[in-house]
């Protein structure tokens, strides 16, 4: 067996949480013309430290490789949206010096929270890997830098200047193969008295929800409070206050600050948080290892569903083709004989395949072109408004089925 390093704090890994057998890049999606070529698969095996209690994949395919050209734009959400507004103006309101100083969101994508910002009159500035998504952005007016962030771009933008009254990144903390040296890059380039927050996944809710299906090649590490607090500990930053957020499926958004700035104490939330993982077990090498059991229940749950249905001679397709569906259809292996197509509102997705299972993706106006008798949400953190877009399935008894984090007929 090879040795495996914490990406973190060095040590040797080596405890298995769970492995959910080899795959392809979940945002790999297949043009027709690509078919019969040759798919690349990975091992999706997570893998927990025993000293910091970082969940972490190994990095097999690079940041360029994923985040080059990618598919996923945020403003297709309604959801997102709403989220990003009213986190703008929630900012606004609790810190009312960000006004007038320059927010820098890391992981821009098209615009869709700077946006909000910039129509207040507040400076922004993207920070963005995939071109093909900056350009969205820059459409929009929002000044974008492709790049990936790091020590090395934060000093070279405090060099011109450049630093951030409000340091913001949604869902990439978990994104980055060396977090050391992104962590490292915000210290750098947050002003004297600004203000970090950052939004990610809570691995708590991954556990108790059986959210195996956020487990994908994208995310490198799977993220408690309290290995956060400690990363940002070690590159200089004090995070003083915690929010739960219902975001994909239970999120956290942690604030911080320099270390050695006293204008913001610890609040309450930051004990209660902690107190909440080591009453789950998260402080436990025992509690990762049942986590598995739980993932293998939900697939046999899923399958007979599904296979109840087929028998019944009904049809099923999916809606979305998210980077978490990919993991949960690859994993259980549903393909075509399953789900005979899914759906997508983004036309960079359209006309296209997933990987692996090779369904097609088509406009969500094939669902009332064919009338299905099942349309299962593949991403089921936006169950409620993908329900509401498709209300007019029950003119024909259309149902909905979600499989997280358990298998439910709507």
């Amino acid at each position: 067996m090879p040795t495996r390093k914490c990406r973190f704090c060095h040590t040797q890994v080596a405890d298995t949480v769970v492995d959910l057998g080899m795959s392809p890049l979940s945002n790999s999606y297949i043009t027709v013309d690509q078919l019969n070529d040759k798919e690349v698969y990975y091992p999706l095996h997570t893998f927990v430290c025993p000293k910091c209690f970082l969940v972490q994949l190994e990095e097999f395919a690079s940041p360029d490789e994923i985040f080059s050209d990618y598919a996923y734009f945020s403003s297709y959400s309604d959801t997102w949206l709403t989220h990003a507004r009213q986190y703008t103006e929630a900012m606004c309101e609790r810190f009312a010096k960000i006004n007038e100083k320059l927010v820098i969101e890391i992981a821009s994508n098209d615009g869709y929270l700077l946006q909000y910002f910039k129509a207040r009159g507040t400076p922004v500035l993207g920070i963005e890997p995939a071109g093909n998504v900056a350009q969205a952005a820059m459409a929009k007016g929002i000044p974008t830098l492709v790049s990936f962030f790091g020590r090395t771009l934060a000093q070279k933008l405090t060099s011109e200047g450049i630093s951030a009254g409000l340091l913001l990144g949604n869902n990439v903390l978990a994104h980055v193969p060396d977090i050391n040296d992104f962590v490292a890059g915000m210290q750098i380039i947050l002003q004297k008295d600004g203000i970090i927050t950052m939004e990610f996944p809570h691995l708590l809710k991954l556990m108790e929800d059986r959210q195996f299906d956020t487990i994908y090649h994208e995310h490198f590490s799977y993220l408690s409070f309290s290995t956060v607090e400690e990363i940002f500990d070690v590159h200089g930053l004090k995070v003083f206050d915690v929010e739960e957020l219902s975001t994909h499926g239970g999120s956290l958004r942690v604030y911080a600050c320099h270390a050695d700035h006293a204008e913001y104490a610890l609040t309450e939330r930051v004990t209660s948080m902690k107190d909440k993982e080591i009453a789950f077990g998260l402080n436990k090498i025992e509690t990762y290892y049942t986590f598995a059991e739980k993932v293998k229940s939900l697939k046999f749950e899923l399958l007979e569903a599904l296979v109840a249905l087929k028998k019944q001679g009904k049809t099923i397709v999916g809606y979305g083709a998210p980077a978490k569906g990919n993991t949960l259809l690859n994993y259980c292996g549903i393909r075509t004989d399953f789900i005979e197509y899914t759906v997508d509102r983004s036309p960079h997705k359209q006309e296209k395949f997933l990987p692996g299972t090779h369904i097609p993706i088509f406009d969500p106006k094939k669902i009332r072109e064919t009338q299905p008798d099942y349309v299962l949400i593949l991403p089921w953190n936006i169950k409620d408004e993908i329900m509401e877009q498709l209300e007019y399935i029950k003119e024909w008894g259309g149902r909905f089925i979600v499989a997280i984090p358990a298998v439910e007929v709507l």
